[in-house]
Order: C-alpha cells, then sequence, then structure tokens
C-alpha cells in the first residue's frame, strides 16, 4: 500500500512538471513591437502563450489547431524592460520564462555564422543582447538526421534549439540563409543526377517564422533607425547545376529587384545586409551593381569563410565572421583585418549621438576588430 501511494505521488508530481522546452523567439512582420514564440509539443494540440510583465502574465493568445509545431505572434505593447511568458499545449506547458523588450537608449545585436560545430556561446550570453542573426549555415545539412531527399525535415533544427535553450527563449532569433540549411543529398564530388540542396529551403520556412518571403527578409526596429536586409546568397558558382543552393541573382532576378528597391529606400541612418557567400565575388557580380547596391548599407556581413575579417573597399566595409574560424584563410584583397579565430559581430547602436560600433569578438569575449559609423 506504501508503495502504491508512493508511486502514485510521483505520476501526480510529473504531470505537473514542464513538459514542453524547445521554445525559440522571432519576428515574422516587419515590427518589432510583435514576437513570435515558437515551440514543439510531444502531443498535437492548440497553440497558447500566457504573457506580460509579472508570472502573473495578465495575457493570453490562443489558436485552435492541431499541431506539435507551433508559432504565435504576440503584441508587445511596451518597450524595454522584461516580459514573462509561457506556452502551453492541452496539457503540455512550459516553465516561465522571460525575454527583454526592445531598448530605447541602447541597442546590441549579435551576428554568428557557420554553426555547424554547436560551441559554447557564453560570451554572447554576457554581452545581454535584444538580437540574434545569423549570416548562414546554421546546421551542417539536413540529410544526415533525416535521410536523403527529406525536404520539410527539422531534426537538425530542432537540435541547434536544444543545445543553446536559454538563448532561444530569451533572445529573438533571425537567421538568414547559407547552403548547409538546404542539403538535402551528399555533395559529392561532382554534381549528381538529382539535385543536392532543396532551393526553397522547404525545412528552413517551416521551422523559423521570417517576414516576407523568409528565404529573403528584411527587419526594421525604427527607434535606431536600423534595418537588416537579408539575402539568400552562397555558392554562386554552382548555379545551373544539381549544386545550386541560392536562389537566382542576374540583374533581372527577383532577388536583386527586390534588393534593389529596398535599397533606394533610404530613410534609415544604418542598414546591416547579411548573406553567406565571398564578399569579393559578389562584389563582381552584375557588372559591380551588387557592390554598388551594398554601399547604400552602413556595412555587409558574410559567413562564407572560416576566418574572422574586416575588408575596406570605395570606403565600404565587407565583414566575414564564423563560429568555427580556424579554416583555410582566402583573404579578400582589400583586407583590413584577418585573423583564424571563433568568431561573432557585435552591433552596438546608439541614438544620442547617433552610431553603431561593430566589433568583431573571440568566443572568450576578447574584442579582435573595432570600428565606429556615425
Amino acid at each position: 500500500m506504501i508503495l502504491l501511494l508512493f508511486a502514485s505521488s510521483l505520476v501526480i508530481l510529473n504531470a505537473n512538471e514542464p513538459s514542453i522546452d524547445q521554445i525559440w523567439l522571432g519576428h515574422r512582420s516587419h515590427d518589432p513591437g510583435k514576437l513570435v514564440v515558437n515551440w514543439v509539443s510531444k502531443e498535437p494540440g492548440e497553440s497558447i502563450v500566457r504573457f506580460g510583465r509579472t508570472e502573473e502574465y495578465g495575457q493570453e493568445v490562443r489558436i485552435a489547431n492541431d499541431t506539435t509545431l507551433h508559432h504565435v505572434e504576440i503584441p508587445l505593447a511596451e518597450t524595454g524592460g522584461v516580459y514573462h511568458y509561457s506556452v502551453q499545449t492541452g496539457k503540455q506547458f512550459s516553465k516561465d520564462a522571460t525575454f527583454k523588450g526592445y531598448p530605447t537608449d541602447v541597442l546590441r545585436v549579435a551576428v554568428v555564422a557557420d554553426w555547424q560545430g554547436l560551441p559554447d556561446l557564453s560570451a554572447i550570453k554576457k554581452d545581454n543582447v535584444h538580437l540574434l542573426l545569423t549570416a548562414g549555415d546554421n546546421i551542417k545539412n539536413i540529410h544526415q538526421l533525416c535521410g536523403d531527399g527529406k525536404k520539410a525535415c527539422i531534426k537538425p533544427y530542432l537540435q541547434l534549439i536544444e543545445r543553446y535553450p536559454e538563448l532561444f527563449r530569451s533572445v529573438p532569433f533571425m537567421p538568414v540563409l547559407g547552403n548547409h540549411d538546404k542539403q538535402i543529398r551528399p555533395r559529392g564530388n561532382k554534381p549528381p543526377e538529382k539535385p543536392v540542396y532543396d532551393i526553397e529551403a522547404t525545412a528552413f520556412r517551416r521551422f523559423f517564422e521570417l517576414p516576407g518571403d523568409e528565404w529573403k527578409w528584411h527587419f526594421d526596429i525604427p527607434g535606431f533607425d536600423i534595418r537588416f536586409a537579408a539575402l539568400d546568397l552562397h555558392h554562386i558558382s554552382d548555379q545551373g547545376s544539381t549544386w545550386q543552393s541560392s536562389h537566382s541573382f542576374g540583374k533581372e532576378s527577383e532577388q536583386f529587384l527586390w534588393y534593389d528597391k529596398l535599397m533606394k529606400d533610404n530613410e534609415r541612418k544604418f542598414v546591416v545586409t547579411l548573406y553567406n557567400e565571398r564578399n569579393g565575388s559578389m562584389r563582381a557580380q552584375a557588372r559591380g551593381a551588387w557592390h554598388g547596391m551594398f554601399r547604400k548599407s552602413a556595412i555587409a556581413i558574410t559567413g562564407f569563410g572560416y576566418y574572422a575579417e574586416r575588408a575596406e573597399v570605395d570606403g565600404f566595409s565587407y565583414y566575414n565572421t564564423s563560429l568555427s574560424g580556424k579554416g583555410t584563410h582566402y583573404p579578400d584583397p582589400k583586407s583590413a583585418f584577418l585573423k583564424g579565430e571563433d568568431s561573432y559581430v557585435l552591433l552596438t547602436i546608439t541614438k544620442n549621438p547617433a552610431k553603431m560600433v561593430v566589433e568583431i569578438k573571440g568566443l572568450d569575449g576578447r574584442v579582435l576588430d573595432r570600428k565606429t559609423y556615425p
């Protein structure tokens, strides 16, 4: 009898323990006053987010559906401070978590790339960032965990979320595509019969909620006059083969015309362009037209090479960053800083005076390079 009572009490306790822990935050609109809470539940059901300034919450968004992959957009009426939230699907729920509202004085944004090695990111946590972006290659590939040709399989992205649970549940995350994010088959030594990459990035677009087409997007934070523009550029030399990974980028392509229109809207003080191709290669495309458009932004950041770099071309800064920064160097002819070290980029934007400080930092927190953009 005693053993039965003890076993029953354990069942009750386990039933009351949080059962949802794969949670990540993001944005699917251009409005920083709206945030998307994403999670995966073990059993399908409705999507509920409770949130507010305290653990008592006070607000709720509920979507009546029957799914295990959940995306719920919530409104953020106030800037600054801390929000509390939790999620629920049926009898499954999460523990209380927090995130910061976008600030009014100093904005900090981290940019990472080449995430295949899943390194320790304690330095980014210490930087207390408000937004986490990438410059491509967020996973190793899709086929190793999912099997060949499984375009919609999200297991590699779940593995990424599981590696950094506190980071993803507390900081909005907006990734940019690299070829690894689309790889549904082994690449091999020559282009095979079937496509190696899912150009449409089905799994990526299913898993993340991003603005616009998702394979390309932009996101504005009006309080700091800053815009982030994400492009689908990587392995551009493989266009037209079964190794092709990115969308077209010629002068008449959808991507070129979209970015050209975006850069003609020059009301913002700062624009940061993100992609995953070699900077020197992109500058030469469309007879230099891409370089001309990049120069209308403040800086461009790629995750092409496994090294840290800042190049200065015609008064414009091209950055390369990599969490796997100890690979072969392909230095830019105009390189002003180059180092073979695991790194990320930290942007610190202030309003009075209006300036953006860009630092290349090692994963131990050391500043490797710093430049200020007024």
